[in-house]
């Protein structure tokens, strides 16, 4: 991890900022979906390290094609979603595509930063991240970077609000020739 909610901070931000050129409901997914193989070992009690295969970039890039797959067929219901928060989105396969790579690999590479049983570049065995960040710079940036991202969500719809407010106004004044 640093534990999944964190995760969503540097996914919101990145969502937002690249929100033209990726699938905003896909990123955000994305940034979450690694841990699921933590949960599973820790529910099921296995024997396994709890960041093991799919906590490597090979095993991102895996599952981010597999969440490609799946969130191509559901685009329009998800771009439905993140619009009833005021982000209208058409996404196409190269969108959610990125946005899956770009959310598995920043999990991968944040949790790397903590965990010494993680083997990012796996077959390569060794973690050259781990230990270069403190546990608090990880998860204080974690949270920055999710204010950071309301910040520009708000400031996002506020710019389309404007916007959308500066078109009816020019309406209403040539309207009246």
């Amino acid at each position: 991890m640093p534990y999944t909610p964190y995760h969503f901070g540097p996914g919101l931000f990145l969502g937002v900022v690249l929100f033209p050129y990726i699938d905003f409901s896909t990123v955000m997914v994305a940034s979450v979906i690694l841990d699921i193989e933590p949960a599973t070992i820790l529910m099921l009690q296995l024997p396994f390290q709890f960041h093991g295969f799919f906590h490597t970039y090979l095993g991102a890039t895996i599952i981010a094609c597999i969440l490609s797959v799946a969130f191509y067929p559901l685009r329009r219901h998800l771009n439905k979603l993140v619009s009833l928060f005021g982000l209208h989105q058409e996404s196409s396969f190269r969108h959610i595509f990125f946005a899956s790579i770009i959310g598995t690999y920043f999990h991968v590479f944040l949790d790397s930063l903590l965990y010494g049983e993680m083997h990012p570049f796996y077959p390569l065995v060794g973690n050259p991240f781990l230990g270069t960040l403190s546990i608090t710079v990880v998860y204080s940036s974690c949270i920055y970077l999710g204010l950071l991202g309301i910040g520009v969500f708000a400031l996002r719809i506020l710019y389309r609000y404007h916007q959308q407010n500066k078109v009816e106004l020019e309406s209403d004044v040539f309207s009246a020739f």
